[in-house]
């Protein structure tokens, strides 16, 4: 509506309201001269409300509102006496005058039954317009008719052409609009539910499930099919949503009513439930048999007793539809083809993602440096999808900010050739899977698995930090102890939870003590070692299909069934360091600031300990040397040695520090 429309709609309104004002007034005015009252003040006769109507396209607020709601013609003119009440003072003062009380200015349902025309005794039941849909209130009297009655303010409101949102639903409806085009299987999706022939059009009550884990995407979806039916769209937050039954279904009916007045379908996201329960099922059920559409986002589908639901299924767009987004959202000229074909490859994002993405990065500007625009813009498009990636895995698992380089591996040329072939995989998958074909011609095994087996501090964490460096990814930790869980089902579920969360970034996932889970096969005498198999069974096929890189690490290869390594791409056994690796590794093991003394790392090398244990003997003759203000000297690494040795509950030979101070 143009802002000259909405001018003289406005205008057209405030006459219609003004004359319905005057017919209430008249009405007063005539039964007080007929009791012989004394008038407060001379009132002119007014014309009939009827004068207006039909003069514009939109009709005025009060004829739409009788007609939503369906009054009669006695129940309208109970709104118009209340809403009188609050705009006209007038009318105030003659309803005071016929009920003999200078302070009882609201009007009474009695009163209303001895002064309007068509009177009828239901127009004040619970289930009557007027009450149901709250828009008057009666206060608390013992008696029906001496209540006095006030209008609802948001309706008060809505009847001068001010229309605003309930306060009271302020934390609940969030009004949504379309972000930006949508990919083409999701217009399709769009397409479906307008054209669908059980749609029925507003004000009847249709209801819609959106299923899939693509939340943003099925709000996107909701909000262009409200675009193509002119309707508006407010989304129902489930934070706010009480579970008391009589304050849920008071809120129910403020919502219907919103809806109704503002012409707008609502959108209910349980996406953070797995199942309905009894509040959700009520709320889906008692906005599903008011007037309107009503659109539900859920992970899966789900049964809220409602017998006519129209159920589409939404999934993330596919990567030539992600390709597209990106082409329009993000600078093509400062990534280039090459740089969008990695993005696509590497995040599996949804269109409001990809946009925003696109958006923080457009905001990066020149810093000083050796960088230039195009390598500025390149990582902070790589790092904002990253952290939209990042979603809910947070929450799962624990992030590991990596540190390392290739240099600071110390492994055998065997090894360390193992590992950058798995940085190939990661790198050039999408074009051996989808631009060569082996996606289509199979997608089994295709996710890129790896297993770190050795001794506790040989360098298997490590590792995972130096691809996560050299591949820029998010490296997670998920303690496998932690997720297996006695209850059946639930280890299932939990690793469920933590590879979808992953899935959006291809994030890097190191399970930590494989053997947890892993184990020989046990034969099956119980339910629970069947079950046991079973979740052995779920975290391979779902290692299969992930497609990022997971890695499980374990201190006991030999205890990990061989049925199970086959399914595995990569094995990598960290050796325990020979003395020359030990030498390397205290050559490496200072950072280039710590001041470090004459140190003799042959001497060092002697110490029979894995990385791991010379990286804590190292930091904690630092601390002694900065207690001493002094560089690190061997007495210090002999203090820290003994503190580790003991620590593990380890012998120091004597031969191994010999000479050392």
């Amino acid at each position: 509506m143009s802002s000259e429309t909405k001018s003289l709609w406005t205008e057209r309104n405030q006459v219609y309201l003004a004359a319905a004002l005057r017919e209430i007034r008249d009405l007063l005015r005539t039964r007080c001269e007929q009791l012989g009252l004394e008038l407060p003040a001379k009132i002119e006769p007014g014309v009939s409300a009827s004068a207006e109507i039909g003069k514009d396209d939109r009709p005025p607020a009060l004829v739409t509102l009788s007609r939503l709601f369906h009054l009669s013609s006695f129940e309208r003119r109970i709104l118009v006496l209340c809403a009188g009440v609050e705009l006209d003072s007038s009318i105030a003062a003659l309803c005071a005058r016929l009920q003999a009380d200078a302070r009882h200015r609201f009007p009474s349902f009695s009163l209303a039954l001895s002064l309007l025309p068509d009177a009828h005794w239901s127009a004040l039941s619970p289930a009557a317009p007027l009450r149901y849909w709250r828009l008057i209130e009666a206060d608390k009297n013992p008696s029906l008719t001496a209540c006095s009655l006030r209008i609802d303010e948001c309706i008060l409101h809505y009847l001068t052409g001010v229309g605003h949102l309930d306060e009271r639903l302020w934390r609940i409806l969030k009004p949504c609009k379309p972000e930006g085009s949508l990919p083409a299987s999701h217009e399709a999706i769009v397409d479906a539910i307008v054209k669908a022939s059980s749609l029925p059009k507003p004000p009847h009550a249709a209801v819609i499930q959106l299923s899939g884990k693509e939340k943003s995407s099925k709000r996107n979806i909701a909000a262009a099919v409200c675009g193509r039916l002119s309707l508006g769209l407010y989304a129902v937050s489930m934070q706010s949503i009480p579970s008391n039954p009589a304050e849920l279904d008071t809120l129910i009916r403020l919502c219907a009513r919103e809806a109704a007045l503002t012409g707008a379908a609502l959108l209910l996201e349980f996406d953070e439930f797995e199942s309905p329960d009894l509040t959700r099922t009520a709320l889906a059920g008692g906005l599903a048999e008011q007037a309107g559409i009503i659109i539900i986002s859920t992970p899966a589908h789900g049964d809220y007793g409602i017998a006519t639901m129209l159920s589409l299924e939404v999934k993330r767009p596919t990567q030539p539809e992600q390709h597209a987004v990106w082409e329009e959202a993000a600078d093509t000229g400062r990534i280039g083809p090459a740089g969008l074909d990695n993005l696509t490859g590497q995040f599996n994002l949804d269109s409001s993602s990809i946009r925003a993405a696109a958006a923080e990065a457009s905001m990066s500007t020149n810093r000083s440096g050796k960088d230039s625009q195009e390598e500025i813009y390149q990582k902070a498009l790589w790092a904002a999808c990253r952290s939209r990636a990042r979603g809910r895995l947070d929450e799962l698992a624990m992030r590991i900010e990596p540190a390392g380089t290739w240099d600071d591996l110390v492994l055998p040329p065997a090894q360390i050739g193992v590992l950058k072939n798995i940085a190939i995989h990661l790198r050039q998958r999408v074009r051996v899977y989808q631009e060569w074909g082996f996606a289509a011609k199979s997608n089994r095994g295709l996710g890129i698995s790896a297993l770190f087996s050795g001794e506790s501090g040989t360098g298997k964490t490590m590792a995972a930090e130096v691809l996560a460096i050299d591949l820029q990814l998010d490296l997670f930790r998920i303690d496998l102890s932690q997720v297996v869980s006695k209850y059946i089902g639930e280890t299932e579920k939990n690793l469920r939870r933590v590879f979808d969360a992953a899935e959006d970034g291809g994030a890097i996932l190191l399970f930590d003590e494989a053997d947890a889970l892993f184990g020989k096969r046990s034969e099956v005498k119980d339910s629970h070692d069947r079950y046991a198999n079973i979740e052995v069974s779920y975290l391979l096929q779902r290692m299969e299909a992930y497609r990022g890189l997971a890695i499980l690490t374990t201190n006991m290869k030999n205890a990990l069934d061989s049925a199970f390594l086959r399914r595995i791409r990569f094995v990598v056994q960290f050796p325990f360091p020979d003395a020359a690796s030990r030498a390397e590794i205290w050559r490496c093991v200072f950072p280039e600031k710590t001041p470090v003394g004459n140190l003799d790392f042959e001497k060092l090398a002697r110490l029979n300990i894995a990385g791991g244990g010379i990286h804590n003997i190292a930091m904690n003759a630092a601390f002694f040397a900065a207690q001493n203000q002094t560089a690190v000297q061997m007495s210090h690494l002999l203090e820290a040695t003994r503190i580790e040795y003991a620590k593990l509950e380890k012998p120091l030979i004597d031969s191994e520090p010999r000479g050392w101070v």
